[in-house]
């Protein structure tokens, strides 16, 4: 085993967060698609703007360094400015860079998010590149494996292969999009080694076919779980989240904490690592809702995926705040 609690698989991206002052929406109330709309051909105005490192891997283990854990990275970068700032700021967060590989030649993933009325809307860059894995990587207890772009299959197919060298190994896994739009099949040898899989209910529905879920709680957790999963965790906007454990047949359901929205990039994340670093510490499923639903609750008061990410010493605080606001877990 590696000195490291959990190891965080996955892309890194520099992100830039753009807030404009001249836009306005187009809602079709008919269908409550929304649009943000500029004049074509205008120069728009942006009235803030702010750089964050991002990427679900990024966000995965800075979020677990931050909540105490000894966090490893795996991932492959550019090696251009941008890769170089990537590492400094994760260096920076505590966060292990023994299994980080900057490819020469190559540039890093970017992203740009338009922040609107408290939502986003991202462009999302890629770099083209081939993912080198890590020979020399050692087992850690959790492994969490999440986005990776197009070139992800050979990669997976590595970590699947790891899994079943290494069955003391625990896999979080949280499909990208990437991931989703390849489909079942293609996922399949990775869903078939995972442990716990965690992702919304619109992720839930592609992956099991169940395209209408509302009111069928259970059957979505226990149909994602069919597919390999030991432990199935859906989220569901304001309507809280879920966890079924098959080894138990226990259903779970978590509220969420009464806040308002800044921004919601990094949302999933930060509640997917307060969730991993919950069990990972050996907490119970009922207090990794909590400390996902808290940490979740901190990210969206802040712009960008990592500046309200919990610390260790701030946690016990937020628990007290979902106690006092009546969140909580509940058997259904």
């Amino acid at each position: 085993m590696s000195d490291f609690d959990l190891l965080s698989i996955g892309d890194v991206t520099m992100d830039v967060f753009m807030t404009p002052t001249e836009s306005e929406t187009l809602c079709r109330m008919d269908t409550k698609e929304c649009f943000v709309c500029f004049s074509y051909g205008d120069k728009i105005p942006v009235k803030r703007i702010e750089y964050s490192v991002g990427g679900n891997a990024a966000n995965n283990s800075v979020g677990a360094a931050r909540l105490g854990l000894k966090v490893g990275l795996v991932a492959t970068l550019g090696a251009d400015p941008s890769g170089d700032q990537v590492l400094r700021e994760l260096e920076q967060e505590g966060v292990g860079l023994d299994f980080v590989i900057q490819q020469p030649n190559t540039g890093s993933n970017y992203s740009t998010i338009i922040n609107y009325s408290s939502e986003r809307t991202i462009f999302s860059y890629h770099a083209p590149r081939s993912y080198e894995y890590p020979v020399h990587m050692t087992p850690a207890p959790w492994i969490y494996l999440t986005s990776m772009g197009e070139t992800f299959q050979p990669f997976y197919k590595h970590i699947v292969e790891f899994m079943h060298k290494n069955p003391e190994v625990k896999l979080a896994f949280n499909p990208g999009s990437r991931q989703l739009r390849a489909g079942i099949e293609i996922l399949k040898p990775t869903m078939e080694v995972t442990h716990v899989i965690y992702v919304n209910r619109k992720e839930a529905q592609m992956l099991t076919g169940m395209n209408e879920s509302l009111g069928k709680d259970k059957e979505l957790l226990k149909t994602l779980s069919a597919l390999g999963p030991k432990i199935s965790i859906i989220t569901d906007g304001s309507n809280g989240s879920y966890v079924y454990n098959s080894l138990k047949e226990e259903y779970f359901k978590c509220g969420i904490l009464p806040v308002s929205a800044h921004e919601r990039t990094g949302a999933g994340d930060s509640f997917g690592v307060g969730c991993i670093s919950a069990l990972v510490k050996g907490k119970s499923f009922e207090e990794a809702l909590i400390w996902g639903t808290v940490n979740s609750a901190s990210v969206i008061g802040y712009v960008g995926s990592q500046r309200g990410l919990l610390k260790e010493n701030e946690l016990s605080i937020w628990l007290e705040k979902a106690k006092s606001c009546g969140v909580k877990v509940e058997r259904f």
